[in-house]
């Protein structure tokens, strides 16, 4: 199965892909540091790969690294989305969030950074 972390630029995919796979991507805290798709078997699930994508606004793409998402999910077709939210900012996110849902996705929406709302 293939999961794909999805959300906005600096909203903690990475952070999440690092703990659920044991990996040790770079992170930072600026958009930008993910700038191509890493995938990772999750720990403990055997047959459950996560895929960390760059950050995104829109699934229609402005940058490069936002194509690279927009490209991989579309095309790849991920069995299911985890669309990681700022809760700082939820208006800003929740544009990509109804997109998403409009895709038809099977999709669990996690709210990060909760300690700072």
């Amino acid at each position: 199965m293939l999961l794909a972390l999805v959300g906005n630029q600096n909203c903690g995919k990475t952070t999440l892909f690092n703990q659920l796979t044991g990996s040790n991507q770079h992170v930072g805290n600026f958009p930008g540091v993910t700038i191509e798709h890493k995938i990772g078997q999750i720990i403990g699930w055997k047959n459950y790969d996560l895929v960390d994508l760059p950050g995104i606004y829109s699934i229609r793409p402005y940058s490069g690294e936002e194509k690279v998402s927009r490209d991989f999910i579309i095309e790849r077709k991920p069995d299911a989305i985890i669309n990681i939210v700022d809760a700082t900012n939820i208006e800003r996110n929740l544009y990509l969030t109804l997109q998403l849902i409009e895709m038809g996705k099977p999709m669990v929406l996690a709210l990060n950074m909760m300690d700072e709302v």
